[in-house]
């Protein structure tokens, strides 16, 4: 897997970075939303740079000009719900990609810190030769991708994969990296190297989906 850690410089991305880790910040849902958005759309625009281009005349009222333009059929699919502000953000850039869909939650019996990750909802078009994009803002695990990874099987073989993720941990990283074919790259805002027992990443920024649109039972 070729890694893509774009937080590792100095840019604009980290600034959105930190404001949805801020504790203060990231209680205004809509800045929260927001800066996840602006955070795909950075992310877009550097994994556009991995796609494959052809040469195009493009016709202007005072003349012809040829041009390099982006030729791959994309797929943009997130995890639902938390993936949205993230799959908007790439969307802004992609915008002629179809659409993907997918519901992965984390199921916990009891008290446990055990869990498993239960796929219910899944909607996308034929994945057959494509390149896909799949979004998940937190990384943390590692097993969400992978159940990801399984219900794609029935829809087709893409001719390659990238993985956009906001934050993740090393151990994360690690897992889908011995799941997912070895040419997939990953784009990632930043990495850090722990979770807590639940599965949780540390420091992080607690759960993307509650800080975008609220609790949930």
């Amino acid at each position: 897997m070729i890694i893509h850690s774009l937080g590792k410089g100095n840019s604009l991305l980290n600034k959105f970075v930190a404001e949805i880790r801020d504790a203060k910040i990231q209680k205004d849902s809509m800045r929260f939303r927001r800066n996840i958005e602006r955070i795909g759309e950075i992310l877009g625009y550097e994994l556009s740079k991995a796609l494959n281009y052809r040469s195009q005349k493009v016709h202007t009222p005072l003349g012809t000009k040829e041009m390099s333009l982006p030729s791959d059929d994309l797929v943009l699919c997130s995890v639902l719900r938390a993936g949205l502000p993230l799959h908007q953000g790439l969307l802004n850039y992609f915008d002629n990609a179809e659409n993907a869909f997918i519901s992965a939650f984390r199921h916990h019996r009891g008290d446990e810190d055990a869990f498993e990750v239960i796929v219910k909802y899944f909607a996308a078009p034929s994945l057959e030769n494509k390149t896909l994009v799949l979004t998940d803002p937190m990384l943390a695990t590692g097993k969400t991708l992978e159940n990801v990874l399984k219900a794609l099987k029935d829809h087709g073989k893409p001719k390659q994969i990238h993985i956009v993720s906001v934050i993740g941990s090393q151990s994360g990283i690690d897992h889908i990296r011995e799941v997912f074919p070895e040419n997939t790259q990953l784009w990632i805002a930043a990495i850090d190297l722990e979770l807590n027992n639940k599965g949780y990443i540390i420091p992080g920024i607690g759960d993307a989906g509650d800080l975008a649109f609220g609790e949930k039972l």
